[in-house]
């Protein structure tokens, strides 16, 4: 299989994070530099139509698009350790947290960025800045709801690490490059203390 990726984009580290927890060797990483358009050239959009990243090249030549469906399809190979749920019932409450994690945080730091910092420009035109302020805003008021939770329970979906806490770190630690937000500094200890404690995993170093 064959694994398309780019440095410093939150969705294909997801699934690299999913990767190293799991212990999954002999993906052969291919690189796409978004900078230089590679995801928009012929080549890549035959696998990946929309032009995005991450994309999962199967041995039989189909390709898996969307980080959390080559997520699940890794999960069935290698079901062990489990970051998914074990039954229906806990699977539907991760993919829940997942999902919040996905669409009310990682969103909205993506609309941000994109749309305020200059290094984006290339890639996102036009930029809106009055909206990209806005997602702005929204990611903070998001982020105290998170905090919240993580107040109440060690981990993103309850009492384990799943793959709700993989989206919930790379969405934080893209804003913290980006966007400069660190949790601590904006009183929410909670989700401080959680980033740190899976900055610690080994999986947070790719």
């Amino acid at each position: 299989m064959k694994l398309y990726v780019s440095p410093r984009a939150p969705s294909p580290r997801r699934v690299l994070m999913f990767l190293v927890e799991k212990g999954i060797t002999g993906i052969d990483l291919v690189h796409i530099d978004l900078n230089a358009h590679e995801h928009k050239r012929e080549a890549y959009l035959a696998k990946s139509p929309l032009a995005k990243v991450p994309a999962l090249e199967l041995d039989d030549g189909r390709v898996l698009t969307e980080t959390r469906a080559i997520c699940t399809y890794l999960e069935g190979l290698y079901p062990e350790p489990n970051l998914m749920g074990v039954d229906f019932d806990e699977r539907a409450f991760i993919e829940m947290a997942d999902r919040r994690v996905e669409h009310y945080l990682l969103a909205s730091i993506a609309n941000a960025i994109r749309h305020t910092h200059p290094g984006l420009a290339p890639l996102e035109q036009p930029q809106f800045p009055d909206f990209g302020h806005s997602q702005a805003t929204k990611v903070r008021e998001i982020a105290g709801w998170f905090d919240s939770v993580l107040a109440r329970q060690p981990w993103m979906a309850g009492e384990r690490f799943t793959i709700a806490d993989i989206t919930a770190f790379c969405a934080i630690e893209f804003a913290r490059g980006l966007m400069k937000f660190k949790p601590g500094d904006e009183g929410l200890s909670a989700l401080q203390a959680w980033r740190d404690r899976v900055a610690e995993r080994p999986s947070a170093r790719v």
